[in-house]
């Protein structure tokens, strides 16, 4: 369909109005701007003790001419800066830092001296490869590094209202417009990892030039065309790939791999790498809005509903095999060989939140919030320092070493790595937060995330959420004003709560609940305040009868959290832990490097195993639970577990039926 470029009912919060000053986030928010902002550059440096190389910021200076060099590092290793300048950009609008800011633009210098006169910038085929530039889409990430650093140059600009990387992303993005559409000189293709679709259009939100997005409309209409593309730029480049490792040029064969077997249109599930589905998908539901086009909002809806209803774990993960990081089919989510890359959660957000603003319903809300608490945090330890790339809900060490299904499997978090997008991917979500509380409709403010914060809106109101979520449920929304405003504000009643209540001034509140949320029309004034009560007690998960890998096992959340159990509360062999369905959960304050998050505890029983080596392999006949014993159990929250060192954890428990 023709692409206009038309007024947007729908408008992001700029994060320079949303202060978030909550007691439990806002700790991650110091947490990124005092710790791992640094460390990360550190890492970006090659700083680093005992750990990879990156050569990120060396492989610009060699790009720019500033010295002498080959490049090295994944070939996607540009995005790793573009990242660090995103999260470093949302830092900013929480907390001035003008040394911060310099090293920031000393680093857009650098990466504008490396921009080719034409506007191409990637440092791989400038140092290393510049006859190959754009003779390999299916594999050499071009595009995808082009789209981090497109959301850099907006983030900076909208952080700090420079336009030194917003003009050299514009350059970027009007040469790959130069370069790609339906045009006979033009290439007719698009990504092997999407990304500069959802990144083409927070550009063109910021610039509303509509080159840029058509270009998105073409780039997601064109996929998965035939003749394909992908074969036809493999033949043209003498059937080599860059990618050899599964078999030559597996990423170009498997076209299930990058979404781009069918026309997305024709696409009925969650498929190929996770972390490619949820970008795609991203821009594709900006397009779909801006664009107002039904049927991709349609496709987009589709296929959310296959990922969350038949392909997404407990905790918010997604992508259940090592194997191409990818999905698998319905209801084949396993625990211990899971993959759930920090990254595919990321992107689940980022779709979550495009949803949300094409139809304000709190499903999308309620899966972001899973992913957030659960997978997103776990991702990094409480000391910034060391993260996961791989995101298990069940580790046995002793296995790892011996048995090769687990070889992505890591016990303990990482300093950093080889290939490194996840820790400078949650870095900018933590400092992007507040794109993620709110969301601005015609029809109301939605209000997705409990997370502490004071937020001035256009209009002249100024929203303060408090409380201690997600420990507590008692969130109080106070308002300020200076003359009264009308608006409606819909408040999310999460998935997880049986019982909300909501008040206006302390007393009942006359609302009407739609897509679960509460929405509130009034004329406020100054003064007002709503407390929302989320009781949050302990509950257990039970899984679909189609979920083979947890049958006869029960999961525990509160609130939000996923909990699990850790060997260093409940020593090893946690597969011989029963849960009673009928006893009572205790919940108490955690010590140590916990101190802050609530613990809970139960009794169970531990079927021995202190004799076990003498035992026989196999037994017959025997009933009930032998040589049963009570014990103590202590759930922490997942997104806690690895940080006491290494040992057996479980989130899906036994329990006796």
């Amino acid at each position: 369909m023709t692409v206009l470029a038309t007024a947007d009912p729908v408008q992001e919060l700029d994060l320079h109005r949303v202060n978030i000053n909550d007691p439990f986030l806002g700790q991650y928010q110091r947490l990124v701007r005092d710790v791992v902002i640094p460390y990360q550059w550190d890492a970006l440096n090659d700083r680093l003790e005992d750990t990879e190389p990156s050569h990120a910021i060396e492989n610009f200076r060699i790009a720019a001419g500033q010295q002498q060099g080959e490049f090295y590092g994944m070939i996607f290793q540009d995005s790793d800066v573009a990242k660090w300048l995103e999260a470093v950009a949302g830092s900013l609008c929480q907390r001035p830092d003008p040394e911060l800011e310099q090293r920031a633009d000393e680093v857009i210098a650098l990466i504008a001296a490396a921009q080719c006169e034409d506007g191409y910038l990637n440092t791989y085929f400038t140092v290393k490869a510049p006859q190959e530039r754009w003779t390999n889409l299916a594999e050499c990430h071009e595009l995808y590094c082009a789209g981090h650093m497109i959301e850099a140059g907006v983030a900076w600009f909208c952080a700090t209202g420079k336009r030194n990387l917003l003009d050299v992303v514009c350059r970027l993005a009007d040469h790959i417009d130069d370069v790609f559409g339906p045009a006979e000189h033009q290439l007719h293709g698009y990504p092997g990892h999407p990304e500069i679709e959802l990144a083409l259009m927070r550009l063109y939100e910021v610039t509303r030039n509509p080159r840029y997005m058509a270009l998105v409309n073409y780039f997601i209409s064109e996929r998965g065309k035939q003749p394909h593309y992908y074969d036809a730029e493999y033949e043209k480049r003498g059937r080599t790939a860059y990618w050899p490792t599964h078999g030559p040029a597996w990423m170009v064969k498997d076209k299930a791999y990058s979404q781009a077997h069918l026309p997305l249109a024709l696409q009925q599930s969650a498929i190929g790498h996770a972390v490619r589905f949820v970008y795609l998908l991203s821009g594709a539901a900006h397009l779909a809005r801006l664009n107002h086009d039904a049927e991709l909002h349609k496709t987009c809806r589709r296929l959310w509903d296959d990922m969350v209803n038949r392909q997404m774990y407990i905790t918010g993960g997604i992508g259940a095999q090592s194997s191409g990081e990818a999905f698998t089919s319905e209801y084949d989510l396993p625990n211990d060989t899971v993959y759930a890359e920090s990254c595919a959660s990321i992107g689940l957000m980022m779709f979550a939140n495009r949803m949300l603003q094409l139809e304000g319903d709190a499903r999308y809300a309620d899966a972001m919030e899973r992913a957030l608490y659960n997978t997103v945090l776990g991702g990094m330890a409480l000391d910034g320092r060391h993260f996961f790339y791989v995101n298990p809900l069940e580790v046995h060490p002793r296995s790892i070493p011996f048995n090769h299904i687990y070889d992505h499997v890591k016990p303990v978090r990482q300093r950093w790595f080889g290939c490194a997008c996840c820790p400078p991917n949650i870095a900018r979500i933590l400092t992007s937060l507040g794109h993620y509380i709110y969301t601005r409709r015609e029809d109301a403010l939605y209000v997705n995330l409990y997370v502490g914060n004071t937020t001035q809106l256009p209009d002249g109101l100024t929203l303060s959420i408090s409380g201690n979520y997600p420990w507590h449920g008692e969130v109080t929304i106070a308002v300020k004003t200076a003359q009264p405003v009308q608006q409606t504000l819909a408040l999310r009643l999460p998935e997880w709560c049986e019982d909300p209540v909501v008040l206006l001034n302390g007393k009942p509140c006359a609302g009407e609940v739609k897509r679960g949320y509460f929405h509130i029309s009034r004329l406020w004034s100054d003064g007002d305040s709503v407390t929302i009560n989320l009781p949050m007690p302990v509950r257990r998960v039970y899984g679909n009868p189609l979920l083979r890998h947890i049958a006869g096992k029960v999961a525990i959340q509160r609130g939000p959290l996923v909990y699990c159990a850790e060997e260093a509360d409940n020593g090893s062999a946690l597969h011989n832990l029963w849960l009673d369905p009928r006893a009572e959960f205790r919940v108490i304050e955690g010590a140590g490097v916990l101190k802050g998050s609530l613990l809970l505890q139960t009794p169970v029983q531990r079927i021995s195993s202190e004799n076990a080596r003498n035992a026989p392999l196999y037994r017959y006949d025997m009933p009930g639970m032998p040589d049963a014993a009570p014990q103590k159990l202590t759930l922490i929250p997942w997104f806690c577990w690895a940080n006491r060192g290494e040992g057996e954890m479980r989130i899906w428990l036994n329990e006796i039926r």
